[in-house]
């Protein structure tokens, strides 16, 4: 019997995300805050002695070599030397393009789930090093724990931030991001935060008005959640959240709303449930 593993590959909220400036090599200077979500994809690995890497979930207009999921495999796979492969299978609830990290926590969980199966015995700070190769969000799943973050998102300090029930609006719309970071009319002189924790009253997202301008559907889901808390865009979007007390009130707010708009309610947390479930495997 071949090892099996199944791992979740959860979300991510940015509970604010400033743009400080743009750099010489095109990237932009960052401060944001991440939470997870205990809401995500599920993974399921099974290793292979032949070393071929097998995706076998297809994924409409991404080639199965260009995939994150395949990208990280082949990369740990060489970089370690390791002669096994694996099959993956992933169960997708992630929408591409909304800002909830569905690619870059795929990719940070088959690092890890990997890291497990082909007992490579690599720690967190190596494994997030290689995951910054793949994306600027991939460190932050590997190491799975909320963080403030600097940089193009790398420099990460562990924070605590308060864990509400949060509404999420997923218009159906794929947000590009290269297209957002390239308006010539996003803010991109934001003062950095230097105070910690970030003091509330700075939950602003850079990104928002933009995308609002360029997606109505977007634009929509803000002002329809806005009646009810204050609702806020995730990354570059399209997603659109809103924190609640309790998950009665969420659940509540989200009956109203999912009539016409697709969403979910998932409640935050500060330790990522890939991490939860890896130390119950310890």
């Amino acid at each position: 019997m071949r090892e099996r593993l199944t791992l979740p590959s959860p979300a991510k909220l940015n509970l604010m995300l400033h743009i400080l400036g743009r750099r010489a090599d095109g990237y932009h200077e960052l401060q944001t805050l991440f939470q997870f979500l205990d809401y995500g994809d599920e993974m399921t690995f099974a290793v292979r002695d032949d070393g071929v890497i097998q995706l076998h979930t297809e994924f409409a207009d991404v080639p199965h070599d260009s995939n994150l999921i395949v990208k990280a495999a082949k990369k740990l796979q060489q970089q370690s030397g390791c002669t096994l492969g694996i099959d993956i299978w992933i169960d997708k609830i992630l929408p591409m393009g909304g800002g909830i990290g569905g690619g870059s926590s795929n990719a940070a969980t088959t690092l890890l789930g990997l890291n497990h199966l082909w007992q490579l015995g690599w720690d967190e700070d190596r494994l997030a090093a290689l995951g910054l190769t793949l994306g600027a969000d991939v460190p932050v799943f590997v190491r799975g724990h909320a963080a403030f973050a600097e940089g193009v998102g790398e420099k990460l300090t562990p924070v605590e931030p308060e864990e509400p029930w949060y509404v999420v609006l997923v218009p159906q719309v794929s947000v590009s991001t290269a297209e957002i970071f390239s308006d010539p009319l996003l803010t991109r002189n934001s003062s950095p935060i230097k105070v910690r924790p970030v003091p509330k009253g700075n939950s602003r997202n850079d990104c928002l008005p933009v995308v609002a301008r360029r997606y109505p559907d977007v634009r929509n889901a803000l002002n329809l959640l806005g009646k009810f808390t204050e609702a806020k865009l995730t990354g570059t979007g399209s997603c659109v959240f809103g924190g609640f007390p309790n998950k009665a009130e969420a659940d509540k707010v989200s009956a109203l709303l999912t009539e016409t708009l697709t969403g979910f309610v998932a409640k935050g947390s500060n330790v990522s449930m890939l991490h939860r479930k890896l130390q119950s495997l310890l």
